[in-house]
């Protein structure tokens, strides 16, 4: 029995937070609750999809919302395809190495939200608050503590080399699906930038005072939602919940989730505009891949 290497793979998530915002693959979900779709020409081949633009989906449902950089993303449909493409050679490669036992690791559920904004910028579902606080669902958490256990482990018995082999091979075939850094640039300096801007500063400190009136003082959002008091993932406690219930009516008194977003857009379209040609083309390479991944899907 050996510790899985570089195959193991990683949850696919989403939320936010700076910490968050590194991770490589994105996962997209419109309004409808449906997965994005990339668009058709004629011949059946992806298109060139049309300028980057913000959506809101519903106005209150932060999970619904689209950022700008996410048209340069892997679609999450691309991610899942490419993921069982890659899957399927790597079996095949390692099988007729002699290593028949060796499998996959099994796909790992998603805990960081439904779609690229499901989080990003802190709490806002009532009902998830009252049960949970700052926390995730405690049944998802565990469904993804065990898939982890279950994959990181190889029974095959299967030396690392071989597996790097395999991967190499099926990198000839069609490469993993993940961002590019430019769009992660753009992705997390805008984040960052926008805790700077005026229009967010100004909606943190109202939030702060809403809060200080209720007896909770912090300068803002992120600094209740990491309260190190609050960061046990197997506890969570009835003055969290407390806590995340006046933080949330607070935020949404004040409309702090949609300023808080509306100037990211702004910041992104700043940035995306500067490296319009250089996105392009990481959007067309995106759209390539999924053509790529989708034909080897069909004949697998």
């Amino acid at each position: 029995m050996k510790i899985r290497g570089a195959t193991l793979k990683v949850a696919l998530p989403l939320a936010a937070a700076a910490a968050v915002c590194t991770v490589a693959v994105i996962s997209v979900v419109p309004d409808d609750g449906s997965p994005r779709q990339e668009p058709k020409a004629a011949d059946g081949q992806v298109a060139a999809a049309p300028p980057a633009e913000s959506t809101v989906g519903n106005p209150g449902a932060p999970a619904t919302w689209r950022l700008p950089v996410e048209a340069y993303m892997p679609a999450p449909s691309t991610v899942l395809t490419v993921t069982d493409v890659r899957d399927g050679l790597m079996d095949e490669c390692m099988s007729a190495a002699g290593f028949d036992d060796w499998e996959p690791a099994p796909d790992l559920p998603d805990i960081d939200g439904r779609s690229f904004t499901d989080g990003r910028y802190g709490i806002f579902d009532a009902e998830q608050v009252a049960k949970w606080g700052y926390h995730r669902d405690p049944a998802s958490m565990k469904a993804y503590n065990e898939a982890m256990l279950e994959g990181a482990v190889d029974e095959s018995g299967a030396p690392d080399e071989q597996v790097r082999r395999c991967a190499e091979q099926a990198d000839t075939s069609v490469t993993v699906a993940q961002t590019d850094p430019l769009v992660e640039q753009i992705d997390i300096e805008g984040y960052k930038a926008s805790l700077d801007e005026p229009a967010v500063k100004d909606v943190f400190a109202k939030w702060s005072a809403c809060m200080k009136a209720q007896g909770h003082t912090y300068a803002t959002p992120p600094d209740a939602q990491e309260d190190p008091r609050f960061t046990d993932p197997e506890n969570v406690t009835a003055e969290e919940i407390t806590l995340a219930k006046a933080d949330l009516a607070c935020r949404d008194r004040y409309a702090v989730v949609k300023t808080w977003f509306d100037t990211e857009v702004k910041l992104q379209r700043e940035a995306i505009t500067e490296n319009q040609d250089a996105l392009n083309d990481i959007r067309t390479a995106n759209q390539a891949q999924a053509a790529k991944a989708a034909e080897l899907a069909r004949n697998q």
